[in-house]
């Protein structure tokens, strides 16, 4: 089943290559990237995924998602393209951080923490259609610094410390290669569209492939430097082959506690969108479904605040 996942996987890949290659050279895609860097419009986004935002004091499963991107964006007719370079850090714990280590097994979530930085491409229509892929290179367990983010984190909030960190995934560099596929758009209504999508990653640490489906309605744009205000869901479907923060690194052994996955799993966000001038937002809650193949889907689904900001000058 793994090997069926990496060929849906890599149809997605490919897809999304050939339109990042644009005129089918590398000297045409770092000509693209010249131009854009010179021509385009710089972007600042922070993103922050929580479970405390929600007033959780148990914290668990994904607990925590930071990430900051640098962007370049030009416009040219009816479509944007955009270069961007990203760093993030993602925080898995049991399902109870005040747990003590001799309590941490089979099947709660293992501790692990996935720290990350790499480059992107996207280009974005004024139809609705964008494609997106690229590359994130990093270190997952003690090397990842998830201990100290979150200790650090919960002290200056006067929450409570996590206690298990010890029995974390072990240590390995990953390699994950992604890409995000939306071809066309749907506009039932005046001020509504619904966008189906496709989804994938590749690599060591995660290794799966998506299909979504947006619907959004209000002041609705499909470039990014366009003002924009609009609520919309968006659901999400995913097919598992790999995924380390449960498993443990694809080359690690020996780690102190690890899950099987769920093979299948689900995703339902629900959220608003606000661009003005310079400056844009973003709130929603996320609910994720099980992703633990042992864990009763009453206790293993989750859920979770995302806000991101971005800045524009």
């Amino acid at each position: 089943m793994r090997d069926l996942y990496r060929q849906y996987l890599a149809g997605c890949i490919l897809l999304a290559v050939s339109h990042w290659a644009g005129a089918g050279t590398l000297s045409g895609l770092l000509a693209d990237y010249q131009t854009v860097r010179v021509e385009g419009r710089s972007s600042h986004i922070i993103d922050i995924d929580n479970d405390s935002l929600l007033l959780n004091r148990k914290d668990g499963f994904y607990t925590s998602g930071m990430r900051y991107a640098y962007t370049k964006t030009l416009e040219r007719g009816s479509e944007a393209t955009t270069f961007g370079w990203r760093i993030g850090q993602e925080l898995y714990t049991a399902s109870d951080i005040k747990l003590p280590p001799s309590l941490i097994g089979p099947p709660n979530h293992p501790y692990a923490a996935w720290l990350y930085g790499g480059l992107y491409r996207e280009v974005a229509a004024a139809d609705g259609g964008h494609t997106r892929i690229g590359i994130d290179l990093g270190c997952l367990g003690p090397c990842a610094g998830g201990d100290w983010t979150q200790t650090t984190l919960h002290r200056i909030l006067h929450q409570p410390l996590p206690q298990a960190w010890s029995k974390q995934v072990r240590n390995e560099a990953g390699v994950v290669l992604y890409a995000d596929v939306a071809p066309i758009r749907w506009s039932p209504a005046l001020h509504m569209d619904v966008t189906p999508s496709l989804s994938g990653r590749f690599g060591n640490i995660f290794t799966d492939v998506g299909a979504g489906l947006l619907v959004r309605a209000g002041q609705l744009s499909n470039l990014p430097t366009k003002s924009a205000f609009y609520g919309f869901l968006r659901t999400d479907a995913r097919a598992i082959a790999y995924n380390a923060t449960l498993q443990g690194g694809y080359f690690s052994s020996n780690n102190p506690h690890t899950v099987d996955p769920k093979r299948f799993v689900g995703e339902a966000e629900a959220g608003v969108v606000w661009n003005r001038g310079p400056f844009g937002a973003r709130m929603s809650l996320v609910r994720r479904s099980n992703e633990i193949r042992e864990l009763a889907n009453s206790i293993g689904a989750q859920s979770y605040l995302h806000l991101q900001f971005s800045y524009t000058p």
